[in-house]
């Protein structure tokens, strides 16, 4: 197999494990502070609201709208490109005004900028379905982290599953805390890329995982710290080029994308730089703290039925 880097004995990543889980409980606390504090800055996908879609006949710059829109005396609109640079979207919080009012207003500041303006499509978003949607979402995040707990379990050791789920329970937390601190709109493809987040994070836990269980069955000397050093040197090339082409990606997307994906591709680079290190000073450190052992990892004898039986006696 191809290996990026060939790294002749065993790091000792550990060595500053305590140190680098101070930092992590340092930034949990701070975000479950920034979280009660300040809250998240819901977008409209959750608070309900009207998006008011424009089409025009050649590109409009959308700080250009949002500055007409303004002068309308419409508060908190944001607008953002929709597909192509001549279709833009304009989102309203419901406190705005009404229906109807908001669409004329909105009408006049878009055909106050020519180019052929035109309404192309009104939506309303009822704040009862943008509550329901943020439970929901609340509830897909824990319903993931308790199916993985379960299959962790099941497929390695429950100290490994425990570790594991502490990991994305740290990058999900931490991930909100940014959004927190810096109010930046929380909407459905933020949540999505939480989602994916717990799925990213978890496949580099798992390849981890497994290399220390293989590990565990191989190396008869050496303590759980050196066995989980030796498994964590061996799938680092691995975890160099898994996670620098999918920051190759997500960068290009935080970049090129525009301002309709800017957070998806946002809590993306926060949740892989995050999870990258948790896999390592978060879900094995913790596993070890929980007690894992080598016993723990070895496959259970089972004896066979008769073997204590006297062989003369049929």
């Amino acid at each position: 197999m191809f290996e990026l880097l060939k790294v002749k004995g065993t790091i000792d990543f550990l060595k500053h494990a305590k140190v680098v889980s101070l930092l992590s409980i340092v930034l949990v606390v701070a975000s479950l502070v920034s979280l009660g504090v300040r809250g998240i800055n819901w977008g409209l996908d959750f608070t309900g609201g009207y998006v008011i879609e424009v089409n025009y006949g050649k590109a409009v710059s959308p700080a250009d709208l949002r500055r007409a829109v303004e002068g309308q005396d419409i508060e908190g609109a944001v607008v953002q490109q929709f597909g192509s640079a001549r279709d833009l979207i304009v989102r309203i919080p419901p406190k705005a005004g009404e229906g109807n009012e908001l669409v004329t207003k909105v009408e006049a500041a878009a055909k106050g900028l020519g180019n052929g303006a035109e309404i192309k499509r009104v939506e309303f978003v009822g704040p009862q379905v943008g509550k329901e949607l943020a439970e929901q979402g609340g509830l897909a995040v824990l319903v993931a982290l308790i199916c993985i707990l379960a299959y962790v379990a099941a497929r390695f050791e429950w100290r490994l599953a425990l570790g594991a789920v502490i990991a994305l329970a740290h990058d999900v937390i931490v991930t909100l805390g940014v959004f927190s601190l810096l109010q930046m709109e929380f909407d459905l493809t933020v949540l999505a890329a939480l989602l994916a987040v717990v799925g990213y994070s978890l496949n580099d836990t798992i390849v981890v995982f497994d290399r220390v269980r293989e590990n565990f069955r191989k190396m008869r000397k050496g303590s759980p710290e050196h066995v989980v050093n030796t498994s964590v040197t061996q799938t680092m090339s691995r975890t160099i080029i898994t996670t620098g082409t999918t920051l190759a990606v997500v960068v290009a997307l935080f970049l090129l994308g525009g301002t309709m994906i800017h957070g998806f591709a946002t809590a993306l680079l926060l949740g892989i730089g995050v999870g990258t290190y948790s896999s390592i000073y978060v879900a094995s450190y913790a596993s070890i703290r929980l007690g894992l052992t080598r016993e723990h990892m070895l496959p259970v004898q089972v004896e066979k039925e008769g073997a204590d039986q006297d062989p003369l006696i049929p």
